[in-house]
């Protein structure tokens, strides 16, 4: 599996609303072709500063399936409102993972 990291920064006074709108998204991801999870986090030391990390089959299925279709033009416009800056995006493999709890 590949995850999708998005940092993403957001607009000061917006962060309900990004929550919100994540959380309205998430049925465009969970029905996207190859995605296995979604999770919204937000950092502790600077709270307008989110983490979206999403598990793929394969980056195709991201950059290619997800990407191309409708349901990152609805994804796009419910979030994009309340970036900051556009969001800084990679793709990473777990090589090793220790433990589990």
């Amino acid at each position: 599996m590949i995850h999708e990291i998005a940092e993403i920064d957001i607009i000061p006074g917006h962060e309900a609303e990004f929550e919100a709108a994540v959380a309205e998204a998430a049925s465009r991801f969970r029905s996207a072709r190859g995605c296995r999870s979604l999770a919204l986090n937000r950092s502790v030391e600077h709270p307008r500063k989110y983490r979206l990390v999403v598990g793929w089959d394969t980056i195709e299925d991201h950059m290619v399936h997800f990407r191309e279709s409708e349901a990152f033009q609805v994804w796009r416009g419910l979030v994009g409102p309340h970036f900051a800056s556009p969001p800084q995006v990679e793709h990473v493999e777990t090589v090793l993972e220790a433990f589990s709890q």
